[in-house]
């Protein structure tokens, strides 16, 4: 793959079963990507160095997964002008506080926000996609077949039931 152009930064592995559902969608793309575990308060420094230099690196977007506090996407996002993506969680108040943490940022520092699990995984990959394809014809294109896909699956879905009446 060339140099990645989406990082994916979780809080800790055990998200990874989650966020294995966007790395399929960035992959599908074939878009480079780069998976990281790193959290917000047992890793801070490393957090910070990854945000600060993520760009330098050939970065594009950034999306942060977490659960419990969630305060990863806004640790990024303090230290970077890229756009930062955060999956909220679920690992307790069925994903309620990780949510809440991920929306809750202060005027300044934004984070855009995707539904809580795996959901919200496939919605950060596809969101990032679309940041990639203002600059990327061939993603914009990519993205306008998958959206083809996904209508003509519900209609076929619709004339199976049909079908059974």
């Amino acid at each position: 793959m060339n140099e990645a152009k989406v990082a994916i930064i979780m809080g800790s592995d055990s998200d990874f079963d989650v966020v294995k559902k966007g790395i399929k969608i960035l992959k599908e793309f074939g878009v480079a990507h780069t998976v990281r575990v790193a959290s917000a308060h047992r890793t801070p420094a490393i957090v910070c160095e990854f945000a600060k230099n993520a760009e330098e690196r050939g970065i594009k977007v950034i999306i942060a997964a977490a659960g419990m506090a969630a305060h990863l996407a806004g640790v990024i996002a303090a230290h970077t002008t890229l756009p930062v993506i955060g999956i909220p969680i679920k690992a307790s108040f069925e994903g309620l506080d990780a949510l809440l943490a991920t929306v809750q940022m202060p005027g300044g520092v934004p984070v855009a926000s995707m539904a809580v699990g795996k959901a919200g995984a496939k919605n950060a990959a596809l969101f990032a996609l679309q940041i990639l394809a203002l600059s990327d014809d061939n993603i914009k294109e990519q993205l306008k077949k998958h959206k083809e896909n996904m209508q003509k699956q519900v209609v076929l879905k619709n004339e199976k039931i049909q079908g059974l009446l």
